[in-house]
């Protein structure tokens, strides 16, 4: 496994003999393959998301138990180098294109690569080849990432990290802000660097519309712990789960089940895209 916990506690505050401390996340046993993984995390505010993903990219170390990552393992009492892991854990946070600085959008993306040590010449080259890869123009490239759309800006902030070529890629709440054009296009092009460069992709969203679109593995958090780790498609039809933890249906689901009570006719709810929910309909309703 590329990323395995091990009985994994964080705490914000210093572990102290007879002192009761609050874990941001609680013995966790969790394992991300290093490849074709498609990962959503969702839980509410305070669940332990964040936290969970910044022990995934060694931002933070273990109070407890320990990680393997990629073949270092961190624990709490042995210090090993960071920045290696932190170049193969490419981590996106929430609104990254306020951490944009650069004259350019090149210039920014090619930041990356050569602040883990990689020549300049070869930086921007891996600059050049990620912008194609997520759709970045030449005259995109050229522009300051302040004079560029919300989604472009998005995008150079995620090539920005690309550029460093990591095993993994991790994004927190990647959508939020976007308008619906720019969503779109994002997704698309998450799914395709885990479909063509077969990278796990590891997302944080509360938007269970992006968990359905996107994810083929959904881990919940609540109050500290995993509460569920398996199948997308099984978590949206344990209707007692979601109730008992107040998570949300996917939209397409709302309508889907709308339409069923309205029309009374017997369709399948259980439909995770437009597309699918179209091919249901005109199934049951012909064309």
């Amino acid at each position: 496994m590329a990323i395995d916990f091990r009985k994994v506690s964080y705490s914000y505050s210093a572990l102290k003999k007879n002192k009761k401390v609050k874990f941001a996340v609680s013995d966790v046993n969790l394992e991300i393959a290093e490849k074709d993984e498609f990962i959503a995390i969702v839980g509410h505010t305070g669940s332990g998301k964040s936290t969970l993903v910044q022990l995934m990219n060694a931002l933070l170390v273990p109070s407890l138990g320990e990680i393997d990552i990629l073949g270092t393992t961190i624990n709490p009492h042995v210090k090993v180098k960071l920045k290696p892991i932190r170049k193969q854990v490419g981590l996106v946070f929430q609104f990254p294109e306020y951490q944009l600085f650069e004259e350019t959008s090149l210039k920014d993306i090619t930041f990356g690569p050569k602040n883990f040590g990689i020549p300049t010449e070869e930086a921007i080259q891996k600059a050049l080849d990620v912008a194609r890869l997520v759709g970045l123009s030449d005259d995109i490239l050229k522009k300051s990432p302040f004079a560029i759309s919300g989604g472009e800006m998005r995008k150079v902030a995620i090539a920005g990290i690309l550029a460093s070529n990591p095993d993994i890629l991790i994004l927190d709440e990647p959508t939020v802000g976007l308008d619906p054009f720019g969503k779109s296009e994002l997704l698309k092009l998450l799914k395709r660097i885990n479909e063509e460069e077969h990278k796990t992709i590891i997302i944080i969203t509360h938007d269970m519309e992006v968990v359905s679109q996107v994810a083929k593995r959904v881990i919940v958090l609540d109050n500290a712990k995993i509460v569920y780790d398996g199948d997308m498609k099984a978590l949206f039809k344990n209707d007692e789960f979601l109730i008992n933890h107040n998570l949300d249906y996917p939209e397409i689901m709302k309508l889907m089940r709308s339409l069923k009570e309205r029309l009374s006719v017997d369709i399948d709810i259980y439909q995770y895209s437009i597309e699918e929910a179209y091919q249901e309909l005109s199934r049951v309703l012909g064309d």
